[in-house]
């Protein structure tokens, strides 16, 4: 990753929360202050490389399961960097001629993803921040490139543990189901701390210094974040057990409890 092509006001000694995700899932795109937060949460949550792997997963799955349900447009809001198996190419193999929008608040996130995606013309990257969900959705890029009066897949992916409670993150995804026409559906991932919840004040320490803040979140915290929608099996369940088709990745995680979450509901 070459800090140049940031442009003015680039800070590289704060650590960035997408950034230091690349570093979890083993990327590139990442500067030495990234990998240094990254190692002190390390030292904390050891396992976290192993729920990022498996949140990427699920993201196949899920992408894979809304297509064979007829969806043909997708809406990633707290996309991240680009990687491998994105959104949209798992769109793509399943239902051709399916429409992706990647929204993210990062401008370094957009630079890099407007550079990789130029050229897929199925795909539009809109700067948006899901803590005002009415602007992403009158976005009129979006508008063009969706249509909202048909049914749309929302994802909000290891995105909404970085909203604070006093953002009110269940009332901003019920303003997301709210504008979604019958038959949409949303997919949510969120990091739970019910088995090292004495680790999450130090998480949260080192995500203070970073572009984005850490909440940690017990699962009866999260499931509410689901209300609205009919989940369809197996329901709110740990990352690896959401339609899994692979062995997972550290089969000790069937021993544990809430770790990470995850569910897929269609709006009524």
């Amino acid at each position: 990753m070459n800090p140049s092509s940031f442009g003015p006001g680039f800070d590289p000694n704060t650590p960035n929360a997408a950034r230091m995700y690349d570093y979890f899932l083993g990327g590139k795109d990442n500067l030495p202050a990234d990998r240094e937060a990254a190692d002190k949460v390390l030292r904390f949550v050891p396992e976290i490389p192993i729920g990022i792997r498996e949140n990427r997963a699920f993201l196949v799955r899920a992408v894979r399961f809304l297509a064979d349900q007829g969806i043909r447009q997708f809406l990633d809001i707290g996309a991240g960097l680009p990687t491998q198996r994105n959104v949209h190419q798992v769109a793509a193999e399943h239902a051709p001629g399916s429409r992706t929008v990647y929204v993210d608040n990062d401008p370094q996130v957009l630079v890099h993803a407007r550079a990789l995606l130029q050229d897929s013309p199925q795909v539009l990257v809109v700067e948006g921040d899901l803590r005002r969900p009415e602007e992403i959705l009158a976005d009129p890029a979006l508008r063009r490139h969706l249509d909202l009066g048909r049914p749309v897949a929302v994802l909000l992916l290891a995105i909404v543990h970085f909203i604070r409670d006093s953002e009110d993150p269940a009332g901003v995804i019920a303003k997301i189901r709210g504008a979604l026409p019958p038959g949409s559906y949303m997919a949510i991932s969120h990091v739970a701390v019910d088995e090292r919840p004495q680790a999450a004040p130090g998480v949260e320490r080192v995500y203070s210094g970073a572009s984005a803040q850490f909440v940690a979140r017990m699962s009866r915290e999260i499931e509410p974040f689901f209300d609205g929608l009919d989940l369809v099996e197996p329901g709110i369940v740990n990352l690896h057990q959401w339609r899994s088709d692979l062995p997972v990745v550290a089969p000790e995680l069937d021993r544990i409890g809430a770790y990470f979450l995850c569910g897929v509901g269609r709006v009524r």
